[in-house]
């Protein structure tokens, strides 16, 4: 699933192809996405593109009247194509603006969304509550810490919690954790506020390193321009079950925590 450095390198990518551009029409394949398409994304026809925005894992294409609200699901991507270029099976929506360039989204699984508001996008039901932007400064250990007290979850539980903080998906969760120690079956409740600190420090870390490098591609993500991401070759412990830890060379262990892989390093995590 393309995680928030996989979102953020899309918005980077498909931005400078965006922005100040008008719309020429949408063409609208497949409707039937993890949510119907907006059926007002119609009359979006020869609006002008004010800006290309991320919240969360949703990008947000602004324009004078609304929003357009895209979602990349489980194996969405968004990459610039050529007008004539013809569409394949899983090409669901494209976008032609009047440089001729089209924004195209592909999607094989249909967990995406593209919707449509014409309120302020943070009063949207999908966004209100979504907790603060991890590399911002509204992401510091006392607002961490405080929503941890009381908090009988694993910390990687905790944290993956988009309600708390947005974007530490499963694979930088795991890195994080590494980098900071601990153990991710600790109880949120139980980690002190000086290792909360940390763990701060190291989402930021490994959250904007992986942006750097275009976020990472496991199986089949790929930016704006069609590019791979290349984190996948930095990553320390997620994907490295039983093979040796970096730090300590002990064979590192792997479990589930809430149906998803977790990785790490039993000696150098407590």
């Amino acid at each position: 699933m393309p995680e928030l450095p996989e979102v953020e390198t899309t918005r980077r990518g498909i931005e400078p192809f965006l922005n100040g551009q008008k719309i020429r029409s949408i063409v609208v394949r497949q409707p039937k996405l993890r949510w119907p398409v907006s059926e007002e994304l119609s009359a979006i026809k020869n609006l002008k593109i004010d800006a290309v925005e991320r919240r969360g894992k949703y990008l947000l294409i602004r324009t004078v009247k609304g929003t357009v609200m895209v979602h990349l699901g489980m194996s969405g991507s968004l990459r610039m194509v050529q007008k004539r270029e013809p569409p394949l099976f899983h090409d669901h929506v494209d976008l032609l603006l009047s440089s001729g360039n089209m924004l195209r989204y592909t999607d094989p699984r249909r967990f995406g969304a593209w919707l449509w508001t014409d309120k302020p996008p943070g009063e949207h039901k999908l966004i209100e509550k979504l907790g603060p932007e991890p590399l911002t400064d509204a992401f510091d250990v006392e607002t961490l810490w405080q929503k941890s007290r009381g908090k009988k979850c694993p910390i990687k539980t905790f944290v993956m919690d988009s309600h708390i903080v947005v974007g530490v998906g499963n694979i930088y969760a795991n890195e994080a954790l590494f980098q900071a120690g601990i153990h991710p079956k600790r109880l949120a409740g139980k980690v002190s506020k000086k290792r909360y600190g940390r763990l701060v420090e190291c989402i930021k870390d490994v959250l904007a390193r992986a942006i750097e490098q275009g976020g990472t591609t496991l199986k089949d993500f790929v930016g704006g321009d069609g590019k791979p991401g290349y984190f996948k070759q930095e990553l320390q412990v997620y994907g490295r079950g039983d093979m040796p830890c970096i730090v300590c060379d002990r064979p590192l262990n792997e479990i589930r925590i809430g149906q998803r892989s977790t990785v790490f390093c039993k000696v150098c995590q407590t």
